[in-house]
């Protein structure tokens, strides 16, 4: 009987190990989605800097030029 009574057991163990393993990887996608987050941020900022430097050299060269037109 003990053999029956661990063979109705085992597709509710199944089960609850399957959601222990989906619950450790749901886990890492969320850590690694995270980090994702977190690099795509600190490329975001270095975008708006590149950006700010691009605009401010025409704005140099525009003033430059205006400075060397007139007298």
């Amino acid at each position: 009987m003990g053999e029956g009574r661990d063979f109705l057991c085992e597709p509710g163990l199944r089960l609850e190990a399957l959601e222990q393993v989906s619950g450790v990887r749901m886990q890492a996608v969320d850590s690694r989605l995270d980090r994702i987050e977190a690099l795509m941020e600190r490329l975001e900022k270095r975008l708006w800097v590149v950006v700010y430097g691009v605009v401010g050299v025409i704005l140099a060269q525009a003033f430059q030029g205006v400075m060397a037109a007139t007298p």
